[in-house]
């Protein structure tokens, strides 16, 4: 299998605290995007070359789906054990992760788009790479 192909996301555990997200893999580990998130408007622009993975959550914010957009680094079988999906996007190509919010990559950065009355939850989007992470959440209105 090569290591880009893409995966459906499966429903996962997740915990929304003062300190950050906690996602459970279907494996039994855990993720924990540190922070409180940033409110951010729809759509969202993350910085270049960075590590996006895109959170959408239930409506009783206990349980979503994690999707990673153009990961280069993860293999299928490793996803599909954990639960998390993958997006492969060619450059100014588009795709929707969730009904509602969709992805697309644009000059090496990835533009989220989210219909929050589409979407039956919370929007939530990582960016990391080596010199550390971001975390937003996207809202109606971040004023």
């Amino acid at each position: 299998m090569t290591t880009r192909e893409e995966v459906s996301p499966q429903t996962l555990p997740i915990e929304l605290t003062e300190d950050g997200i906690t996602v459970e893999y279907k494996d039994g580990r855990e993720a924990f995007y540190r922070g409180v998130p940033q409110k951010r408007e729809s759509p969202l622009k993350t910085a270049p070359g960075r590590d996006v993975h895109v959170l959408v959550t239930d409506g009783s914010e206990q349980q979503g789906v994690l999707t990673y957009v153009n990961d280069l680094k993860t293999h299928a079988d490793i996803l599909k054990d954990t639960g998390v999906g993958r997006v492969m996007l060619e450059p100014d190509e588009q795709t929707t992760v969730f009904p509602g919010v969709s992805v697309r990559n644009e000059a090496h950065r990835v533009i989220v788009d989210a219909d929050l009355d589409r979407a039956d939850g919370r929007v939530f989007v990582f960016e990391e790479n080596q010199m550390g992470e971001r975390a937003f959440e996207i809202v109606a209105d971040a004023a």
